[in-house]
């Protein structure tokens, strides 16, 4: 009997995991980093230990201290969610011998699954379908002609893929023979860092294939069941950000062949708990095994969703001993379930990580929404894990009610603080393609993710946002008291208008410019109205009510509710369908250091990996200069053009800030 549970993790899946263990009267107890302390998983546990550092190696993988935090409490089981020590045979193995519960597969099982090519092996003796592979190991390495050779009859595309690990690090398609030393040598280094071992092998890439998964789960006592499949096909560089459940692409004929290979599959391994069964589905209906993530899934919520099961109560359940839960033997499909993870991360940039305070999370719940998440209003998202704030889940009677729903509350989102991918989300599960059901893992592939990610904002609706912003603050001015019979602002004469400069910030806007550009807002009161000008021109405007945090405006005839949020200068505006990030321009800047021209800058907080050009070098554009690894993932910085490296400030090694000056590229030849 499990009485008292750590959770070896962090962020929504272990307020997720915490929240079973409480509705099953099992006390719980959490392990934090440093930059962790003020997280909500740490509040919902009811004890927390702290694991001295910051970065994932010094903290969250060390087995040895969260062992010993368990001891430390008295915590008889341990559930490690996903990532982190999930997949780690040697943990699992330790806390046996500990006399901790590890709520998860035997060691064995999680070993034979460890490596993506003896889990091949093992998968194709058991009758499952696979693809042929190449293992890049140092001996090949060391021949560039063997290792061209051997490539070659796999056919092209070839994908190279890390063997220990997942989540898309560590992976990367190569369309021919000449490119593929430089992305060997890029996943090599991506996977040592990820996952402690740089090994890669090589496998023919199917081309437009599905990615479809199956749940399986499995007792002590021998007995394996499947809980249907999901679709994962909507990824971006090789991480999914959508998922659903069931797979428009599968019908009840493949659904029993996919269920009975991954089925097949687990019991191959004597598995044990939540599994899940990954592979490929090609346009004719042939699949192939992927892997087997000896895990609970990022996307189980969809599963849990339509068939209305709680895997991780089944995980407690079983691990202690008990026989599959009935509900698992009976489990049937409900509707439809739809997930989207939401990343902190800049879609425009190329997706790159985004870091920050949370000054506002708000996602409306209403009937079939589901919300996961690991962070609340003042969380902080810092550049050591990965950059997923929530899973927003939405369950609906048919595909087509699920994605609306989901769509809905996605679009009614308030993140405020980091640039997230909400946007991005929305266009998906708004775009045709999408809800037609025909899509594939290169999706994102065939369409712009920049201008999904960056929809621009009409001029009539920015022009809103922008009144509301300039006359909540007027309001809150008058609030004030101080001295009520002059108007608010910087002038004191009635009859002048009132003036406040906002500058744009994040995507364009039709009419109104993009990102940076400087928008004028004046105003003066009358006594029944107020006369507005945006950038210019005339707004009729109607104010019905305003306070601090909301504007109920009518602009030019139409009504809306503006809502309002001010940090600092920047004032985050939400309505009338859309949103926008401004910063208030003071009117008297103080004078600052400005790069020197040419300086080519950190795009988020890293560490520099690699230098690949040395000072006084010619380079041209788009050439690689240095390469950032920031949560866990490599990120090439190129230069913008063509010139010399006139100045290096940065080596291999370096933790640098964003925006931080790495280098500085001047115009003309090498000298």
């Amino acid at each position: 009997m499990i009485t008292k549970l750590l959770v070896a993790n962090r962020g929504e899946i272990a307020v997720r995991i915490i929240r079973t263990a409480h509705e099953m009267d099992i006390a719980t107890v959490a392990v934090f980093s440093d930059p962790d302390a003020g997280a909500p998983f740490v509040a919902a546990a009811d004890e927390a230990v702290r694991l001295p550092g910051a970065t994932p190696a010094e903290t969250y993988l060390r087995a040895d201290l969260v062992i010993d935090a368990a001891l430390r409490v008295g915590a008889d089981a341990v559930h490690p969610g996903y990532g982190f020590l999930s997949e780690n045979a040697d943990f699992a193995r330790a806390c046996a011998q500990a006399g901790i519960v590890f709520v998860g597969p035997p060691p064995e099982a999680i070993e034979a699954m460890g490596s993506k090519t003896r889990a091949k092996e093992l998968m194709g003796a058991a009758g499952v379908p696979v693809l042929p592979g190449l293992i890049v190991d140092d001996e090949l390495l060391a021949e560039p002609d063997r290792l061209l050779k051997a490539a070659a009859e796999l056919d092209f595309p070839v994908l190279v893929k890390a063997v220990y690990g997942g989540g898309g690090r560590g992976m990367r398609i190569v369309h021919d023979l000449g490119a593929l030393a430089d992305a060997v040598a890029g996943a090599r280094r991506e996977a040592a860092s990820a996952f402690g071992d740089g090994t890669v092998f090589l496998e023919h890439y199917v081309w437009r294939p599905r990615h479809v998964e199956v749940q399986v789960f499995a007792d002590t006592h021998g007995d394996v069941v499947h809980l249907f499949e999901r679709e994962c096909s909507i990824q971006r560089r090789y991480q999914k950000i959508i998922e659903e459940a069931p797979s428009v692409a599968v019908d009840e004929h493949l659904r029993e062949r996919l269920g009975s290979a991954a089925v097949a599959a687990a019991a191959a391994i004597g598995y044990v708990g939540a599994g899940t069964v990954e592979f490929v589905l090609d346009r004719t209906g042939r699949f192939f095994f992927l892997e087997v993530n000896t895990r609970l899934q990022v996307e189980h919520p969809v599963t849990e969703q339509v068939t209305g099961l709680d895997l991780v109560r089944a995980q407690l359940l079983v691990a202690q001993g008990a026989p599959l839960p009935a509900e698992l033997r009976h489990a049937r499909i409900t509707g439809h379930a739809v997930e989207a993870r939401l990343y902190a991360e800049d879609v425009p940039a190329g997706f790159l990580p985004a870091t920050g305070t949370i000054h506002r999370f708000d996602v409306p719940t209403f009937d079939g929404v589901r919300v996961d998440s690991g962070v609340a209003d003042g969380s902080v998202v810092g550049v050591h894990y990965d950059p997923m704030l929530a899973k927003v889940i939405a369950h609906g009677a048919t595909r087509d009610e699920a994605i609306r729903r989901l769509a809905r509350a996605l679009a009614g989102t308030r993140v405020h603080g980091v640039t997230t991918n909400r946007e991005l989300l929305v266009a998906v599960l708004r775009d045709e393609e999408f809800r037609s059901g025909d899509i594939d893992t290169g999706y994102l592939d065939r369409h712009d993710a920049v201008a999904m990610g960056s929809p621009a904002t009409s001029a009539d609706v920015l022009a809103t946002h922008l009144v509301a912003a300039a006359l909540t603050a007027a309001a809150e001015r008058r609030a004030t008291g101080i001295l009520p019979t002059a108007p608010p602002g910087w002038r004191n004469v009635p009859t002048s208008p009132q003036r406040a400069v906002f500058a744009l910030s994040g995507p364009g806007s039709s009419g109104l410019g993009a990102s940076g550009r400087e928008v004028e807002v004046t105003y003066r009161w009358r006594a029944d109205r107020v006369d507005v000008t945006v950038d210019g021109r005339d707004r009729d405007v109607v104010v019905h009510r305003l306070d601090g945090e909301q504007a109920d405006l009518t602009v030019d005839d139409v009504r809306s509710t503006v809502r309002v949020h001010r940090v600092g200068p920047e004032v985050y505006l939400d309505g009338r369908g859309g949103s926008t990030v401004a910063r208030e321009t003071p009117r008297f800047v103080e004078p600052g250091a400005s790069a020197a021209a040419g300086s080519l800058t950190a795009p988020m907080p890293g560490t520099v990996v690699r230098v690949a050009v040395e000072r006084g070098a010619a380079v041209t554009a788009g050439e690689v200069v240095l390469v950032l690894e920031a949560m866990k993932m490599e990120h090439a910085v190129t230069a913008p053009h063509d010139g010399v490296l006139h100045e290096l400030d940065v080596r291999p090694g370096q933790t640098v800030d964003g925006g931080h000056v790495l280098a500085v590229i001047t115009p003309g030849p090498a000298r």
